[in-house]
């Protein structure tokens, strides 16, 4: 496993995190594995969100947990707050109120990162800014980051921020480019040059934010992953040569496509199956050539301008 810093926060973090939504209604014994194997494979980085399972994915988290002998600061949890049925809420009272069920739900002192889930359009950064400086100063939140934020919402954050935000989780996959897309179709009159996030991969980089990929192994919203699938037929013969050369799963490969970019991403993967989080891992030790990465993308239907 390699590991990467989480933005300016002094951190080191696995390049391949473990996304915790699905384990909601798993048994307690079951995570508890889950957790084990992903220790063994060398993730140090779980990935929460308070409406996991209405809260349970935090739950059985904290309680698997406590079944493994591992001492609370070897390892790094996130979680993140905001949603709410309906519409987003980043007032203070829902902030300070959210991270208190979280604490409780995972049975931990503190989380070492807190992410806004998605954008309020009603946010008032100093507010924000105020619920950040009271969890930082009472222990219970050490690192603070967002989720699909565009440059300007981040620098309107920051601007009321004393610490730095230290990561933005964004939804990016071999069949999710948009990021990537508007990039290489600078000045250009076609779809692709459509700019949906105002630079976020650059603007990231520039400030030193991690970004982290959610739905890595996804296309579109939630609608289910590529691999193997006749959608994305000339893209899985791409990944499923590449893995046959590398030795790996051709999910490795997806993965290792993510952690190529410079950027020097976090994939966050979901997967609940033990042999499968070992062909994840596997991609930390992938090297792909340029000319793989930009097979990859071509064959997922891109078009190079």
């Amino acid at each position: 496993m390699k590991y990467i810093p989480l933005g300016k926060s002094g951190l080191n973090v696995s390049n391949v995190s473990l996304g915790c939504m699905r384990i909601a209604d798993m048994e307690v014994k079951d995570v508890t594995k889950l957790i084990q194997k992903a220790l063994d494979c060398g993730i140090n980085f779980f990935d929460h969100a308070d409406i996991y399972g209405g809260g349970k994915s935090e739950i059985v988290f904290g309680k698997a947990l406590k079944e493994i002998s591992v001492p609370r600061e070897s390892i790094l949890l996130q979680s993140k707050c905001g949603i709410r049925p309906g519409f987003f809420d980043f007032s203070k009272e829902h902030i300070l109120n959210s991270v208190d069920g979280i604490l409780k739900r995972l049975d931990t002192e503190y989380i070492d990162v807190l992410l806004l889930h998605r954008p309020d359009a009603l946010m008032e950064p100093e507010e924000v800014a105020e619920a950040f400086d009271i969890l930082h100063r009472e222990g219970k939140v050490r690192n603070f980051g967002v989720s699909n934020q565009n440059p300007g919402q981040m620098q309107l954050l920051q601007k009321y921020m004393d610490k730095p935000i230290v990561a933005n989780q964004l939804q990016l996959s071999c069949a999710c480019t948009t990021m990537i897309d508007s990039g290489l179709n600078v000045n250009m009159t076609n779809s692709a040059s459509v700019d949906h996030d105002n630079s976020a991969i650059e603007y990231c980089r520039l400030n030193d934010i991690t970004i982290q990929t959610w739905s890595s192994l996804q296309y579109g919203f939630f609608e289910g992953t590529f691999l193997n699938n006749e959608k994305y037929k000339d893209l899985n013969n791409v990944l499923d040569r590449i893995a046959k050369e590398q030795g790996v799963s051709s999910a490795s490969v997806a993965i290792a496509w993510l952690l190529r970019h410079p950027a020097k991403m976090q994939a966050v993967v979901g997967t609940t199956n033990e042999n499968r989080l070992k062909e994840l891992c596997d991609s930390s030790n992938v090297e792909l050539t340029r000319e793989q990465w930009y097979e990859i993308y071509r064959s997922a239907g891109n078009v190079l301008p």
